[in-house]
């Protein structure tokens, strides 16, 4: 089975399988042969760390869908990044009216059961981001309480830097806030995040 090809099931509707694995050591088999199980003919194939933003096989799969479409994963976590990232692209397929199922967890979008599951899942992401970041911010004032943090200072440590990472996938607080919240200046965090971002690069370049 290959994603190239295609052949139409249920009439001019598809039915699409996304595959991924994290290394090219790791084998796809598993998941390809329950896709072939579930009826998919065509399917994108992604080799790569499911938290690297760029998967252009995930991508193209998206830009293929159509209304009608089904899109079928062996399991949720071939899909999303996160919880957030995984609600988001499965909100933005039911605006497309593009159904989604994933065999693992027996969930189906075009059914009651299936969007009742969703509705959950998205709860209990709200939840996780709440609590985040009420324990991010806790921290930060314990911190302070017993000293570390005070004034603005100008360097941002690596505890800092991925606290303004989690506030910022939490979406909540702009970057001034956040950088209020570590006690930093905005062009302190604005630079370390650049920075970040280029190192980011530089590894993914490296292991690709």
């Amino acid at each position: 089975m290959s994603s190239e090809g295609f052949e139409s099931v249920q009439g001019m509707n598809e039915v699409i399988g996304y595959a991924r694995v994290s290394t090219g050591g790791q084998d796809l088999t598993l998941q390809l042969d329950a896709l072939e199980a579930a009826g998919v003919k065509r399917v994108f194939q992604d080799v790569g760390s499911g938290s690297l933003r760029s998967r252009p096989q995930l991508d193209a799969c998206l830009e293929r869908l159509r209304e009608g479409d089904t899109l079928i994963v062996w399991r949720l976590d071939r899909l999303g990044r996160s919880l957030r990232h995984l609600l988001s692209v499965i909100a933005e397929l039911d605006d497309r009216g593009v159904a989604f199922r994933s065999l693992t967890e027996t969930i189906d979008t075009s059914t009651a059961a299936g969007q009742l599951h969703l509705h959950l899942f998205a709860a209990l992401a709200e939840f996780e981001r709440s609590l985040g970041l009420e324990r991010t911010r806790a921290g930060l004032q314990a911190a302070r309480e017993r000293g570390r943090v005070g004034g603005r200072p100008t360097v941002v440590t690596d505890r800092k830097l991925a606290a303004a990472l989690a506030m910022r996938e939490q979406g909540e607080l702009t970057m001034s806030q956040i950088a209020e919240e570590l006690g930093v200046s905005p062009a302190s965090l604005y630079r370390r995040l650049a920075r970040h971002r280029h190192e980011t690069d530089v590894r993914e370049t490296a292991a690709a």
